[in-house]
């Protein structure tokens, strides 16, 4: 009776284990000398040129560029802290219309890493919006900003923007 009781234990000690050692293993970056096979292939350098092409319309506040790298299809989903999530790109680009017209802040961005599949691809970008006044005082905001592209009869497209502060001045 009391190896019945601890087998079931004993198994689930076990199997914990090696399922941490296999994640951890699994999810370190590749050893130095390795790269993604996928990084140079035409579809991971198409991904990021539409991806910069998007960043470059909003710091340039180009609004008929940054419409050209959504998806035709209408949706777009956005998701900024302290609003409402939207989901069309007409909804975007009006918060956008609106956003460009105040000339004053500025918006560096800096592609950190992307993952591109066949059909669907997501990036990470650090993105540092400053104000030059705000309530009196200078102000910044850095970002987070993952997105999410979709390959659409060739070509690819935006179609999720999620937004997180990291650091930001008082204002």
């Amino acid at each position: 009776m009391k190896n019945s009781i601890h087998r079931p234990f004993f198994q689930t000690a076990i199997f914990f284990w090696v399922t941490l050692i296999l994640t951890q293993h699994a999810c370190q970056p590749a050893a130095e000398g390795t790269e993604n096979p996928a990084a140079g292939s035409a579809d991971s350098l198409a991904f990021t040129a539409c991806l910069q092409k998007h960043l470059d319309a909003v710091s340039n506040k180009d609004l008929p560029g940054l419409e050209s790298t959504l998806s035709p299809d209408g949706n777009m989903q956005l998701i900024l802290p302290n609003r409402e999530i939207t989901n069309t790109v007409a909804e975007f680009v009006d918060m956008h219309r609106d956003w460009f017209q105040d000339t004053s802040w500025t918006f560096e961005t800096k592609i950190l890493n992307a993952e591109v599949g066949p059909e669907i691809g997501a990036a990470t970008t650090e993105i540092m919006y400053r104000e030059p006044n705000r309530n009196g005082k200078p102000f910044f905001n850095r970002m987070a900003v993952s997105y999410t592209l979709k390959k659409i009869n060739g070509r690819w497209y935006v179609i999720k923007d999620h937004a997180c502060s990291l650091e930001k001045s008082e204002h």
